[in-house]
């Protein structure tokens, strides 16, 4: 059996991310992905580098997290992110006040907007509908996450991590009721002092597997790209946040989003055409070509949702993330989990994983993460096998 400090499960943006800053402290970190890194939500997603606005007027903790941790991506992963800026467009249909309470939760949260009058919005944006009638720019950027995930893989790596993809953790080792490592498919053993369960919307699995209960909430999204670049920026519907609400540019298509259905599996989860129909349904009154727009295909990611006091579906969760010390929670040391949050808070999520790792080892080394570039995106992403999934893991992930 080899050995290891940590032991990270789960090949996203979260775990590579916790491996690179595990390792930039000096902790031996062995990361295990039962497929291709950002295989799961972190490549099935719509490629919003979030503002936070969103979030601002019923969520404020969540897009508070997500402003500062936008301008972090930007600085540290320059060629991973587009500066497209983006726009809620307030639409005749869409609440009379919702835009006023939107400028002042944003200015609350430390958003920086700009009020923009319907022509003011159609001169920036000439795609949006004749009907815009008031509009609130906001920081709103796109990244590509394969390429983001694949550079900081390469940066755990070259801080010392091991990265093993295609290996799939069948156990987790638990003797005297404590976690002491993994067991991969093949029967190999991995030793750690603490094991990371970094797995997404698989994490209650790989809970189960340490023998404590883990209740996620995994909620399918649908997402369909247009192959038509008939937006430059984000554009969002202007509305408390609900299915169909927004645009995203991607290169020379734009992309469609998002559903929310709860699943039982993240694995095996049946999908809707009417999703489909509904995304078009709430966005073509916004971007009028839609109505004319040619559908390349359509994808679905499965968040990782944990809202450990649900009320009501999936759509309303918070969107922070929870860590969770199951020494404390679930009598079972060395097992750690984080869960919940979105691809624009990953490193945060990272960061607060690994100083609970580090305070489990007695290891006193600051995060660097947030001041440190990633590696060229383009060496990173041929280095693990994904430059031909740069726009096509959203194209491999559809249903």
């Amino acid at each position: 059996m080899t050995d290891t400090d940590a032991a990270v499960v789960g090949g996203g943006a979260t775990g590579v991310a916790l491996a690179r800053d595990l390792a930039e402290r000096g902790v031996e970190t062995t990361l295990v992905e039962r497929d291709d890194l950002a295989a799961g939500a972190s490549g099935a997603m719509h490629g919003l580098l979030h503002s936070g606005a969103r979030y601002a007027v019923a969520d404020p903790e969540s897009a508070r997290a997500c402003i500062a941790e936008n301008r972090v991506v930007r600085d540290v992963a320059p060629d991973c992110v587009a500066d497209t800026g983006g726009l809620f467009v307030s639409l005749p249909a869409d609440p009379d006040d919702y835009l006023d309470r939107l400028e002042a939760a944003c200015a609350d949260c430390g958003i920086e907007t700009e009020r923009l009058t319907g022509a003011e919005a159609r001169e920036r944006e000439p795609g949006l509908s004749p009907d815009t009638e008031a509009a609130l720019a906001v920081p709103d950027a796109t990244v590509d996450p394969v390429r983001l995930v694949a550079a900081t893989a390469l940066a755990a790596e070259r801080a010392g991590a091991e990265i093993r993809t295609g290996t799939a953790v069948t156990d987790v080792l638990v003797e005297d009721g404590r976690a002491v490592g993994v067991e991969l498919d093949g029967g190999e053993r991995i030793g750690a002092e603490v094991v990371v369960n970094a797995a997404g919307a698989w994490g209650e699995q790989v809970a189960a597997l340490a023998g404590v209960p883990l209740d996620m909430t995994p909620s399918r999204g649908a997402m369909t790209v247009v192959g038509d670049a008939l937006v430059s920026g984000v554009v969002n519907r202007c509305r408390p946040k609900s299915s169909g609400d927004i645009v995203v540019p991607c290169g020379d298509a734009c992309i469609l989003g998002t559903t929310d259905v709860e699943v039982d599996d993240p694995d095996d989860f049946a999908v809707d055409d009417r999703e489909v129909a509904l995304l078009f349904e709430e966005l073509t009154p916004a971007v009028p070509a839609l109505a004319d727009a040619a559908v390349d295909h359509t994808y679905w990611g499965v968040r990782p949702l944990y809202e450990p006091d649900a009320d009501g579906d999936s759509v309303g969760f918070s969107r922070t993330f929870s860590l969770l010390d199951h020494a404390e929670r679930d009598d079972r040391p060395g097992f750690v989990s984080v869960v919940g949050g979105k691809l624009t808070t990953h490193r945060a999520m990272a960061e607060a994983a690994a100083d609970l790792v580090c305070d489990r080892l007695g290891v006193a080394a600051d995060c660097v993460t947030a001041d440190e570039p990633l590696p060229d995106a383009d060496e990173a992403t041929a280095r693990y096998g994904l430059s031909d999934l740069l726009t096509g893991t959203r194209r491999a992930s559809r249903r």
